[in-house]
């Protein structure tokens, strides 16, 4: 099936199937006039792609164990796991930066909600 097809079926943009050809995730063959050709296996491989960028993971992290998981259980891939715990350890590390934020911002409202209160209470004094 040529690109445009593909991108029909899967709802992904022919500049990001190229970008995943680019990165290793997608080898499609090609005719003598240079176009490109997919399988029909493209379709189910481009919704895992998109599966796994959904989990926040990077291209470079998928190539790693892709071609395993379109042949088997996730289970059955030693790759998949290291990759989904690294991942759940910056999302963690991520989360604790954000609270941490949250917790800064509160107070840096807190603090100027009392300020202009007490401004106020000194004006109509």
């Amino acid at each position: 099936m040529k690109i445009g097809e593909l991108a029909q079926r899967t709802g992904v943009s022919i500049r990001s199937l190229r970008y995943y050809e680019q990165k290793g995730l997608l080898a499609p063959t090609r005719h003598e006039n240079g176009y490109r050709d997919y399988s029909v296996l493209a379709e189910d491989q481009v919704k895992t792609i998109q599966l796994y960028l959904g989990l926040g993971l990077t291209t470079e992290q998928i190539v790693s164990f892709l071609h395993c998981v379109l042949l088997n259980k996730e289970a059955f891939c030693t790759e998949v796991l290291p990759v989904y715990l690294t991942k759940l350890a910056e999302i963690d590390t991520q989360i604790k930066q954000m609270q941490a934020i949250k917790s800064n911002l509160e107070e840096r409202i807190r603090s100027i909600k009392e300020e202009s209160n007490q401004s106020i209470s000194e004006v109509t004094r």
